[in-house]
This record gives structure tokens, C-alpha cells and sequence, in this order.
């Protein structure tokens, strides 16, 4: 039976990922336990706020290398927002704060010719050959990731020129949008996740 377990890293908004599942009737639990992270059908990264009090949370909990097994084992990983940038290795945000280094990037904030963050609407343009159709999603974000990583598929979003607004391996997808946020569009995404 599919039961999503959403890591608790206490820097997340999850009432709104919490009431996307409950619309989609999957059960969810909230996590801190390294074991559950690995052992789980589907497992969710989300996050929001600060990458150094994310990165923190990480060690605090001791589960960095149960989401980095994840990933290599190629078990459901969906990683929200500030979920994605903390693949990285680090950030300009928090230069001295260790990523997951699972994506040989740093996280780059948007310059001063736009306004930041970037909030609200935008387009993620995406090939055919992706986890989900292009549409608009819901963003909410100072930085992002300017580079595809080798090996991984991606969608793309303009703000302050092209940035990457999601990349999917495996059975790994982590989008820099709030799929939760985005509609229609965003659950069918969710409900596409939950059956890889």
C-alpha cells in the first residue's frame, strides 16, 4: 500500500502538501526517522525558508545519507522547493552550509534586475519525453539552479533569464514550483509521481 512519509524538517509549510495528498486519498505521515526514509513507498522533501536551517535540520536529524540512498536505490523521492536546492552543494545563501552534493551545483540567488523572490505564477516549459506536460506553477523562491545536471532530465522557467524549475531521474523528481500550490496542474503532476 502507497503511504507517502514527508520528512518533518520543522522548515516547511506542509499543511497545503498534507491536503494535496488527501485530495489525491493517499495516506501521509510526517517522518524524521532515517529507516522510514529509506524503506518507504514514497517519500517527500519539501521545504521553505532558510538553506542553512534546512542543511541543519538534516544533521539534526541524522538523515542525510537515507536520502542520498534513496536516490541511488531509485525509490520515489519527490524533493519541493528549497527540497531541490539542498541536493546541491551548496548555496550563495548560505555559502558555508553543506547541500547533499548529490548535483555537482551551486544554488545561485536571482539578480537585482528582477524582484525577489519570485513570487506567484509561471510557466515551466518541459520535452515530451518528461514526467509531466508544460503549464504554470506556483513558485515561491530567491534562488535556483542554473544548470541541467548531466544524467538528469529537466523543464526550464524564465524569470531573470532561464533557470531549471524541475529535474527528474530515476524515480527522484524535484521541482523548484510548489506542485501543491499549481492546480490542477500541479495535483495531476503529484498523481503521476505517486504512480512511477
Amino acid at each position: 500500500m502507497k503511504r507517502v512519509q514527508i520528512i518533518n524538517t520543522s522548515v516547511a509549510n506542509i499543511r497545503s502538501l498534507q491536503a494535496a495528498f488527501d485530495r489525491l486519498h493517499t495516506p501521509w505521515q510526517l517522518t524524521e526517522r532515517a529507516d522510514q526514509i529509506v524503506s518507504a513507498t514514497h517519500v517527500v522533501l519539501p521545504g521553505v525558508g532558510s538553506f542553512a536551517a534546512a542543511a541543519d535540520a538534516l544533521d539534526r536529524l541524522e538523515i542525510r545519507q537515507a536520502i542520498i540512498d534513496r536516490i541511488e536505490l531509485g525509490r520515489p523521492l519527490l524533493c519541493i522547493c528549497l527540497g531541490l536546492q539542498l541536493l546541491g552543494e551548496s548555496s550563495e545563501e548560505s555559502p558555508n552550509a553543506r547541500g547533499l552534493a548529490v548535483l555537482p551545483h551551486q544554488i545561485r540567488r536571482f539578480s537585482t534586475a528582477v524582484k525577489v523572490p519570485q513570487l506567484g505564477w509561471n510557466e515551466v516549459r518541459t520535452a515530451a519525453a518528461g514526467p509531466f506536460k508544460t503549464g504554470a506553477a506556483y513558485f515561491a523562491n530567491s534562488f535556483r539552479l542554473l544548470e541541467p545536471p548531466t544524467g538528469w532530465g529537466y523543464s526550464e522557467t524564465d524569470y531573470d533569464g532561464p533557470f531549471i524549475s524541475s529535474i527528474w531521474r530515476d524515480r527522484t523528481l524535484a521541482c523548484q514550483f510548489h506542485p501543491e500550490l499549481s492546480g490542477a496542474w500541479g495535483q495531476q503532476l503529484l498523481q503521476n509521481w505517486l504512480e512511477t
